[in-house]
C-alpha cells in the first residue's frame, strides 16, 4: 500500500492539502484522493514531531517511527488503515539521500528534492479494503518525503527492500532517472542509484558523468546501468501496467503530470564492486516503481 499526505500551493497563492491512498494485492489495484483547503487541515512540525491530519487521514512522525491512520473512499471500495511503524536499527534504516551532497538539497536545482528518513521500517496494525481486513505484523516498508518548486518533467524512480526467507531485510535499494528543467532547456536523463547490503553501501551518484549512465525508460519497465569509482551496477525493474495506478501530480503553475505507480514490481540488481566479489539481489514482487510523464497511459487505472 501507498499512503501520501501532500500540500500544494499554486502560483496565485491558493493552497490545498491532499490525502492519497493506493492499495495493491497482486491482482487488483485501488486508488483515491481527498482534497481540502489547507486551512481545513492540520500540518505541524514541532521539535522532533511532525503531524499531518488531512480529511481524517493522520500521519505522525518522530525520530524513530510513527503512526498512520485513516480511511478514504475509492471506486474499488473503502480503503482504511491503522498502522504503527518503527525504523529498522542499523545501517539499513539510517536516513538516505540519493543526492551526492547536502548542498544540492538546499540548492535551487534540482527543483524536486527527495529524501528517505526511514529506508527500512517495520509496520504493524490493520489494513482494510472493501470490507476485507488484513492483520499486519512487522511488514517491511519505507517512509520518505519529496518536495520542491516543481516536479521533474519526466522520471523513473524505484525502491526495493530485499528480505530473506524469514522476512528479515538484508538489503535496500533506491534509484532514479530524471530530467531537469533549466529555463527553456530540458536535460538528458540524469541517474542516481544507491544500494545498501548489510553494512556496506554502494553509491552511484556522480550526476554529471552522463557517459557512465545508461538509463532506459520503456514503460512499464526501467533499466539502469551505472559505473563509478566503486564499480558497476545494473538495475532492472519490471512493472505490469494493468496492476498500476495513475495519480495526477500537479505543479504550482497549474500543469499536471501523471504518476504511474506500482508497489509490486519485479526487481533485479547486480553489483560488481571494484574491490570484492560481485553479487545479485532479486525480488519477485517487492519493488516500488514509479514513472512520471506528461500523459496518461490507456492500460493504467485512470487518474483520481
Amino acid at each position: 500500500m501507498w499512503i501520501k499526505a501532500t500540500v500544494l500551493c499554486d502560483e496565485d497563492g491558493t493552497c490545498v492539502a491532499e490525502s492519497w491512498a493506493s492499495f495493491f494485492d497482486g491482482e487488483r489495484t485501488a486508488a483515491a484522493r481527498e482534497t481540502v483547503p489547507l486551512a481545513q487541515a492540520e500540518v505541524e512540525d514541532r521539535a522532533g514531531r511532525v503531524l499531518t491530519d488531512i480529511a481524517g487521514a493522520r500521519i505522525e512522525l518522530n525520530a524513530d517511527g510513527g503512526t498512520a491512520t485513516g480511511s478514504i473512499e475509492s471506486d474499488q471500495g473503502k480503503l482504511a488503515w491503522d498502522l504503527t511503524f518503527r525504523r529498522e536499527s542499523g545501517p539499513l534504516g539510517a536516513p538516505l539521500s540519493l543526492l551526492p551532497t547536502r548542498r544540492l538539497i538546499d540548492a535551487p536545482i534540482p527543483k524536486n528534492k527527495l529524501l528517505t528518513p526511514f529506508p527500512v521500517a517495520s509496520f504493524s496494525g490493520t489494513v482494510t479494503w472493501d470490507g476485507v481486513q488484513w492483520q499486519i505484523s512487522d511488514w517491511l516498508g519505507t517512509q520518505g518525503p519529496n518536495w520542491g518548486a516543481a516536479h521533474s518533467p519526466e522520471y523513473a524512480w524505484g525502491q526495493c527492500i530485499f528480505a530473506d526467507e524469514q522476512g528479515r531485510a538484508f538489503a535496500v535499494l533506491e534509484g532514479a532517472s530524471g530530467r531537469v528543467q533549466l529555463g527553456p532547456v530540458t536535460t538528458p536523463l540524469i541517474s542516481m542509484l544507491t544500494l545498501r547490503r548489510g553494512e556496506q553501501e554502494y553509491r552511484f551518484d556522480r550526476l554529471i558523468d552522463l557517459w557512465r549512465q545508461d538509463p532506459q525508460l520503456e514503460f512499464p519497465n526501467w533499466r539502469l546501468r551505472m559505473r563509478g569509482p566503486g564499480g558497476r551496477a545494473e538495475l532492472i525493474m519490471r512493472g505490469d501496467a494493468e496492476r498500476m495506478v495513475c495519480l495526477g501530480y500537479d505543479n504550482p503553475n497549474g500543469q499536471r503530470s501523471h504518476c504511474l505507480n506500482s508497489k509490486t514490481a519485479e526487481v533485479t540488481v547486480r553489483v560488481n564492486p571494484t574491490n570484492g566479489d560481485g553479487f545479485e539481489c532479486h525480488s519477485d514482487f517487492g519493488g516500488a516503481l514509479e514513472f512520471l510523464q506528461p500523459a496518461e497511459h490507456p492500460a493504467v487505472q485512470p487518474v483520481v
